[in-house]
């Protein structure tokens, strides 16, 4: 008889990072015979499944709502009630041998946990960010890294972390109170998936138990058909920053360095910050640097595939990005702040380089002397980055580390 797996996430479609994570893993599960019935909120953006009918009303923050609708979606980032209804319905339907929670919060809400206890299903929750810590996930306040809610949780709504929202920010904060005073995490999970030990080492400093953790690195698979390049071809020769165009991304001292070093640079990605980096890049005069916006998975694969180096020049506590692990298998070495996770990820002039967070210099100097690299140094780069990907990164170890995990928490139920 196969297992069963409930799977909990608030967004049903390729949203993030996340999801991709959620979606990937799911897919992983069913093609070993499990079966895998999800749990999240409706949407025009959703998959199909037959399990969409216990599905959650959706609640989007950045849509216009009613006075009486905001209340309503304001307690429920606290206590979904029908969250709560609706997973009750799909355990009894579905009885799962195991349920695997990913990113819940503000919308699916805490409130579906003590269920999954109640019923006596294990439950593992893979951790894509620090909101266990912080309330405001990132551990940054006015774009700065910030750990002030080590000494007080009400750090995030006095230094007003959500938006520069006083409101926002103080929802959050009784959010936090709220789970932390009935325990919603410590007494419901099992067990914690984290995917660097950056992060597990961060949580543990803020006092949460080491042996609740278990560090299980994100997967990648190639494309049908992709083939590590770990060169350039003739005339190709540029680097590549692709994902979302925030502050956190360190994209302000990237254009700085680029503008710098004057090697021709790809932006791939959108974001509130783009007219402003924009704007940066004409007051520079610096031509070497082209955005090209948003671009389809299969664009932005032919984009790194010609090109030098993937720079992921992040300022804040990045867990394991996906981004790096894509531009390892693509056989391109990666150029990445030593900061968080991505400190960890990159070997150091083995399968790319690391620079100091938020120094010009630093990252200009690196980019240098990349630029100067022939091709066979770059090909040995990115075979050494292919390599990581296909063993540190693979789909292999992921299995083999949760599956055990799953059978180890399914036995002492």
């Amino acid at each position: 008889m196969s297992k069963a797996l409930l799977s909990v996430n608030n967004y049903y479609y390729l949203r993030g990072g996340a999801e991709k994570v959620f979606l990937d893993h799911n897919q992983l599960l069913a093609s070993l015979g499990w079966q895998v019935a999800p749990f999240a909120m409706t949407g025009a953006k959703n998959l199909s499944t037959p399990w969409s009918d216990y599905f959650v009303q959706e609640i989007e923050f950045g849509e216009s709502y009613s006075l009486g609708e905001k209340i309503v979606n304001a307690a429920k980032i606290i206590h979904s009630p029908e969250a709560k209804r609706q997973i009750r319905r799909l355990i009894n339907d579905f009885k799962p041998d195991i349920a695997h929670a990913h990113n819940i919060y503000h919308h699916l809400s805490t409130s579906i946990l003590p269920e999954l206890r109640r019923h006596n299903i294990p439950v593992v929750m893979t951790l894509h960010d620090l909101k266990l810590a912080c309330p405001a996930y990132t551990m940054i306040s006015d774009n700065q890294i910030c750990e002030q809610c080590k000494s007080g949780l009400y750090h995030v709504a006095k230094n007003r972390c959500m938006k520069g929202s006083l409101l926002l920010s103080g929802l959050i904060l009784m959010e936090a109170y709220f789970n932390r005073y009935f325990n919603r995490y410590e007494d419901n999970v099992s067990r914690y998936v984290v995917p660097s030990q950056f992060y597990i080492d961060k949580f543990v400093e803020w006092g949460f138990a080491r042996e609740r953790f278990v560090h299980i690195p994100n997967f990648v698979e190639p494309e049908p058909g992709q083939q590590a390049n770990g060169g350039v071809s003739d005339g190709a020769n540029y680097f590549v920053y692709a994902g979302r165009l925030s502050h956190e991304k360190g994209l302000l001292t990237l254009i700085n360095a680029a503008a710098e070093q004057g090697y021709p640079l790809v932006v791939a990605g959108t974001g509130p910050l783009e007219a402003m980096l924009k704007a940066r890049v004409e007051q520079l005069n610096a031509k070497n640097i082209e955005f090209v916006g948003y671009l389809d998975r299969h664009k932005l694969a032919k984009l790194v595939a010609d090109c030098r180096a993937v720079i992921v020049p992040s300022e804040w506590y990045e867990n394991c990005p996906m981004s790096v692990i894509e531009a390892f298998l693509a056989g391109k070495p990666v150029i990445g702040s030593d900061v968080g996770g991505i400190s960890e990820m990159v070997d150091h002039e083995v399968d790319g380089f690391k620079f100091e967070m938020g120094n010009v210099e630093s990252l200009a100097t690196i980019m240098n002397a990349v630029a100067s690299f022939d091709k066979s140094k770059l090909a040995t780069l990115g075979e050494n980055a292919h390599r990581k990907a296909t063993t540190v990164f693979s789909k292999a170890q992921y299995q083999a580390k949760m599956l055990a995990l799953y059978d180890e928490l399914m036995t002492i139920k």
